[in-house]
């Protein structure tokens, strides 16, 4: 599966982005889907995650009540990231990925992501 984020930028805090990940190649195969985000000289953190349809997601607390993750209603291949009240702690680059493994239940590990996006910007300035 190839991956494709986009929607990165610069805000305010408190301000919204929202941002894409469009999934191709995976044909005839069920994953479930995610979001991690990372900034410099850190490790890549959790985020949120979505199954196969879209039913199910798990959240890190830090986002919890501000981020929304969704998957497209025709096409499953396509996830999204609605972002809300938006601190300067959020800026990082977001990173979507796909699991075959989270296609029931989401997964929140990276390790147990398959493939991995390039990655959006994600700027909140005070």
């Amino acid at each position: 599966v190839q991956l494709q984020a986009s929607g990165g930028g610069l805000v305010q805090a408190g301000g919204s982005l929202r941002l894409s990940c469009v999934a191709s190649g995976g044909t005839g195969s069920n994953y479930g889907m995610g979001w991690f985000r990372q900034t410099p000289g850190k490790e890549r953190d959790f985020v949120g995650a979505t199954n196969w349809s879209g039913t199910s997601t798990t959240y890190a607390d830090s986002v919890k009540g501000r981020f929304t993750i969704s998957r497209g209603k025709v096409f499953k291949n396509t996830m999204y990231l609605q972002m809300h009240s938006l601190k300067p702690e959020d800026t990082a680059v977001y990173y979507c990925a796909a699991a075959r493994g989270g296609s029931i239940i989401p997964t929140t590990t990276p390790a147990e992501y398959d493939s991995w996006g390039r990655g959006t910007q994600v700027t909140v300035s005070s």
